[in-house]
């Protein structure tokens, strides 16, 4: 763990898999909401795909939730864990 990791306490911002949404809505979402590279998303959209949820996220309990109200607004599904 890096030593900034250990000084804060980080939250996960979690993506789950649903059977609504297209790959390149989700992958337009992580970037457009979490500020990922199209690569990052377009890896974070396949890890949810092949495993259900993927761990799109880290940083301050602020900071996930505000990510996760604008991904629940997008229809997608998250959460938030410690």
């Amino acid at each position: 763990m890096r030593e900034a990791e250990t000084k804060r306490k980080l939250y996960k911002l979690i993506l789950s898999n649903d059977d609504i949404h297209t790959f390149d809505y989700v992958i337009e979402s992580l970037v457009k909401v979490c500020g990922h590279t199209l690569e990052q998303a377009e890896q974070c959209a396949f890890i949810v795909h092949l495993k259900g949820k993927c761990d799109v996220k880290r940083g301050s309990l602020k900071e996930v939730s505000q990510m996760l109200a604008s991904l629940c607004k997008l229809e997608l599904t998250a959460t938030i864990e410690k």
